[in-house]
C-alpha cells in the first residue's frame, strides 16, 4: 500500500533537512537558512531557479549528494517596465511559481531571441483567476554580438547572455524544472519551513484519500469559499463534480513526485505539484495536477486554484 505523503514527508526529513541546512554562499550567518520556498522537492527535481528581479540576477540551485545547494549565478534582463505582469504588452514580468515547457528551435526567429528560448507557462491558473493576461513569456538569448543588455531590457522574458542560456541548458528539464520569479530572494528558517511542508502534507493526504475514497464532503471540505474553476464559483463546481463523478468507482488513485513549494509574491500561497495516476474499470491514466493552496490565520489549508500541468 502506497504510504501517505505526510508520512513520506516525514520519512525524508532527516535527509530534506539537510537540505533546509544547506550553506548560503557568501552569507556564513545564514548558515541555518534556505530559499524561503522550497518546502519538499521530489527526486525527480534536480534543479531550482530564482529569478531575483531586484538585482537582475539568476540563481541556480542543484541537489548534490542529496543536499540543495547553490550551484552559480547568471546576469539577466528583466521586462522594459519591471515587474508584477498584469495584461498583455505591458511588458512587466510575470512574479510567481512557473515551469519550463518546452525546449524551442529558435533558429526560424528574430535573432534577438538568441540560440534557444524555453516558454514559461504564463499564465497559470492562479494568474488566470486573478485575471492576468499576456503571452509568450520564455527565458531566451540575445542578439550575436549585442554586447550586455541592460536589467530593463525586454517584453517580459528572462533574457540571459548566449552562452549563459547554453550553459544552462542542460538543466532546463521540460515539464520538471521550476522558475520562481521573485522581487528579491528571500531566506528563511528551516524549522518554519519544515512546520509549512508538515500541514501542507497533511492536507494534501486528506484531499488524495477523500478522492481516493469517493467521500465528497470531506473531499470537498478542502475547497476554499472563493475557489473558482473555468468560470464557475465553488458552489457550481462542487455540484458539477458531485454530477460527473458522486457515483463514480475508482480501483485505485496514487500520487507520486509530490512537489511543495510557497509562492514567493502572495503570502501564505502555496503550490502543491505531483504526477497522479487514476485506475478506472481496469485503465490507468497518469496525468500531472496543481493545487495551489492558501493557509488562513489558524493554520488550516484550503485549495483556492487547481489545474493540470
Amino acid at each position: 500500500m502506497e504510504m501517505p505523503v505526510g508520512q513520506l514527508y516525514y520519512r525524508r526529513m532527516l535527509r530534506r533537512c539537510l537540505i533546509m541546512l544547506v550553506l548560503w554562499v557568501g552569507q556564513p550567518a545564514a548558515a541555518a537558512a534556505v530559499p524561503a520556498y522550497v518546502l519538499q522537492l521530489p527526486d525527480t527535481v534536480q534543479t531550482l531557479l530564482i529569478a531575483e528581479t531586484d538585482t537582475a540576477t539568476l540563481h541556480r540551485y542543484e541537489v548534490r549528494n542529496n543536499m540543495l545547494q547553490p550551484a552559480d549565478q547568471r546576469r539577466m534582463s528583466i521586462g522594459q517596465n519591471g515587474v508584477d505582469k498584469r495584461q498583455t504588452g505591458d511588458r512587466r514580468t510575470p512574479l510567481g511559481i512557473y515551469f519550463v515547457l518546452e525546449e524551442l528551435d529558435t533558429s526560424n526567429l528574430h535573432e534577438k531571441y538568441g540560440p534557444v528560448a524555453f516558454p514559461l507557462d504564463y499564465p497559470n491558473a492562479w494568474d488566470s483567476i486573478n485575471e492576468r493576461t499576456g503571452y509568450g513569456i520564455w527565458i531566451h538569448g540575445v542578439t550575436p554580438g549585442g554586447g550586455e543588455r541592460p536589467a530593463r531590457d525586454t517584453d517580459g522574458c528572462i533574457a540571459l547572455p548566449n552562452d549563459q542560456l547554453l550553459s544552462l541548458k542542460p538543466f532546463l528539464v521540460p515539464l520538471q524544472t521550476p522558475v520562481i520569479v521573485t522581487r528579491r530572494l528571500q531566506l528563511a528558517d528551516a524549522e518554519v519551513l519544515a512546520a509549512a511542508g508538515n500541514g501542507l502534507a497533511a492536507a494534501l493526504d486528506e484531499w488524495v484519500s477523500s478522492f481516493r475514497e469517493g467521500d465528497w464532503s470531506r473531499y470537498l471540505a478542502l475547497y476554499a469559499d472563493d475557489f473558482v474553476y473555468r468560470g464557475m464559483d465553488r458552489d457550481e463546481w462542487s455540484a458539477y463534480r458531485l454530477h460527473a463523478d458522486g457515483s463514480r468507482l475508482l480501483d485505485d488513485y496514487t500520487i507520486a513526485d509530490v512537489l511543495l513549494l510557497a509562492d514567493p509574491e502572495d503570502e501564505d500561497l502555496y503550490l502543491s505539484r505531483f504526477r497522479q495516476q487514476v485506475t478506472e474499470a481496469g485503465r490507468s491514466v497518469v496525468t500531472t495536477k496543481r493545487l495551489y493552496w492558501r493557509r488562513s490565520a489558524d493554520g488550516v489549508f484550503r485549495v483556492v486554484a487547481e489545474d493540470n500541468g
